[in-house]
């Protein structure tokens, strides 16, 4: 079968593992740049977590139409019907920047008493607001970009979304060092507002390059006026499954920021970076999650349920590799990586004494994200709403309220961390066994 392929799956993952690490790298290289200030790097640096987390949150809970937009396309792709897909982007773009300019002004009233609930004070909580008046105005922009990422991917084209994310992450950290630091006489240093400026400034090209790339290369129009497309009702269940799921999920990250800023501007410092790199190492494994998400749904749309139980164990072991990989790298390169972000001799200690749970929790990293992005192609978004919860419930906040009256630091969030992933992964494939592995090995399934 070509779509399971070596090639074809190294051809969509690869991509999309370029572009996906861009998003972590935009946010490593604001922590990084921020972190090395001489005068208040660690305050800068945890201000840049707080604000990360709480945009990171954001976007990821009203990005997740991106999800269900590329889901939509690789299934009608798969049934023969993209050509009925006239409007459907254009008001699927519409719907998604809409909703996301509505929330963002409904929290914006409330900004400083969120940053005040993450437990930023003093300087840290200054610095966060200064940051966030500036980077908040990339979120529309990201948001309109997320939604042509996947209909390029539903098209299962993710060499476009590499280019725009690779082009733009280049612009982002050129400008962190140009903005932050100055340039002689000509620029002046400015600090924690430079790292906002150049997100933003970065933000805004990536939306405007990959608009003119669609009207170049895509055949289905952004217009969106005209009756709702019969596809739209389907796409916000879908996305409201998604939302649900994401609030959960940024549950759980936002939970483990308030605690470590609890305890000490030097320990959110600390975990920011670790923060940083998990994201790095998820987003990288989640690329050939991309290349199963987008296979898996033109599977199903063509009701191919052995291929897609062959797709599942194929992008499985490749991200083990990965997460393999990764944990040498790690383990090999930690105190390097720990100097990159900051040289406090107050936050680096803190850093070290997770590592080893950072790099633990790879190979359940690799499970998770893999069998996430398979279902999201699947259409599954239900119960991906209820594994998050569950997780959420059962395998993060026991381990992290007891770790918090036990004392436990920054290495109890990051064992709650560690349970949340084992119990994600855990309910995942047990779901496949049971509701697609017998489809696959029927006499009559399609092969």
């Amino acid at each position: 079968m070509k779509e399971l392929s070596f090639k074809n799956i190294q051809y969509l993952a690869l991509p999309a593992i370029i572009s996906g690490i861009t998003e972590p790298i935009l946010s490593a290289t604001d922590a990084a740049v921020v972190g090395n200030i001489p005068i208040y790097g660690t305050e800068a640096l945890a201000a840049v977590g707080v604000v990360g987390s709480f945009l990171s949150m954001l976007i990821w809970v009203l990005a997740q139409t991106r999800s269900a937009i590329s889901t939509i396309v690789a299934q009608n792709l798969g049934a023969g019907k993209v050509a009925g897909l006239h409007r459907f982007p254009g008001q699927a773009i519409v719907f998604n920047v809409g909703l996301g300019v509505l929330v963002l002004a409904i929290t914006s009233l409330f900004i400083q008493e969120i940053f005040v609930l993450l437990n930023a004070q003093g300087l840290v909580l200054d610095l966060s607001m200064s940051y966030y008046k500036i980077r908040v105005w990339g979120f529309p922009f990201t948001l309109f970009t997320f939604a042509l990422f996947g209909v390029f991917r539903g098209l299962q084209n993710t060499i476009y979304p590499m280019i725009v994310a690779g082009l733009g992450a280049l612009l982002n950290v050129g400008l962190d060092f140009l903005l932050v630091y100055g340039y002689g006489d000509h620029i002046p240093a400015m600090g924690v507002d430079g790292a906002a400026w150049a997100s933003l400034i970065s933000q805004a090209f990536m939306a405007f390059f990959v608009l003119i790339i669609y009207f170049k290369k895509s055949s289905i129009s952004l217009a969106f006026l005209g009756p709702i497309h019969h596809e739209i009702r389907r796409l916000v269940t879908m996305s409201v499954h998604l939302f649900f799921r994401s609030i959960a999920l940024n549950a759980v990250l936002i939970m483990a920021v308030r605690e470590a800023n609890g305890i000490s501007p030097q320990a959110m410092a600390a975990h920011t970076i670790a923060i940083n790199i998990w994201l790095f190492s998820a987003f990288f494994i989640d690329g050939y999650g991309a290349a199963g998400n987008l296979i898996g749904g033109k599977l199903l749309g063509a009701k191919q349920y052995k291929g897609l139980w062959l797709l599942t164990k194929k992008v499985n072991q490749y991200n083990l590799v990965v997460a393999a990989g990764l944990m040498l790298l790690g383990g090999l390169f930690y105190r390097q990586i720990g100097h990159i972000f900051i040289q406090d001799p107050e936050v680096l200690p803190l850093y070290y004494g997770v590592f080893f749970l950072i790099v633990l929790i790879q190979p359940f990293n690799a499970i998770a994200f893999t069998m996430d992005a398979i279902f999201k192609g699947l259409g599954e978004m239900a119960f991906l709403r209820n594994s998050l919860v569950g997780a959420a419930l059962f395998g993060f906040a026991p381990i992290l309220i007891l770790s918090h009256y036990l004392d436990g630091g920054l290495v109890g969030i990051w064992w709650a961390m560690l349970g949340w992933l084992v119990f994600r992964a855990g309910v995942l494939v047990l779901k496949f066994k049971k509701s697609y592995y017998p489809f696959a090995i029927a006499p009559t399934s399609m092969d």
